[in-house]
């Protein structure tokens, strides 16, 4: 596994953690997969308007996070396909509602809460969200390549 640092950046608002999602969404293309971490009301979903809304003309307001659906999907430059995992049981489940078959659909996945299906990235972004205090974030945008581990099957000839 290896874990590349892009950029690290400071939130000092919700208006800069949103204009920072606006600045990494430079970086991703068709098939991207985004990976959000940070605790509840760290800013992941801030960060995701400024994304959508840099890649479509979807007003930020009109974003919100699919807490109760698990997905949401934007029309951009490419589709955007926007999960929050918060209530996903485990990765199977993900995959049981057929979710990772977006991940080659020629779109952007853009995932709150990763975590729970850490088991399926292979290659793809981090957006890392940490408190630093009450009104300060510390961003960290990275990039995960990680070897795919196919299972031995027995064979019998």
């Amino acid at each position: 596994m290896r874990k590349t640092i892009i950029e690290t950046f400071r939130s000092f608002s919700p208006e800069e953690t949103q204009n920072i999602g606006k600045e990494i969404a430079k970086h991703f293309s068709s098939n991207d997969i985004v990976a959000f971490f940070g605790d509840l009301g760290a800013g992941k979903t801030l960060c995701i308007k400024g994304i959508v809304s840099s890649l479509s003309s979807i007003s930020p307001s009109e974003i919100t996070s699919p807490t109760f659906t698990y997905l949401h999907l934007y029309q951009g430059s490419l589709p955007i396909y926007h999960f929050d995992l918060y209530r996903l049981k485990n990765s199977h489940h993900f995959i049981d509602m057929g979710f990772d078959e977006f991940f080659h659909q020629g779109g952007l996945c853009l995932i709150e809460w990763a975590e729970q299906i850490a088991d399926l990235l292979f290659s793809c972004y981090i957006i890392e969200i940490n408190h630093i205090d009450e009104s300060q974030r510390e961003i960290l945008f990275s990039r995960l390549e990680k070897e795919k581990v196919m299972p031995y099957k027995n064979i019998n000839v």
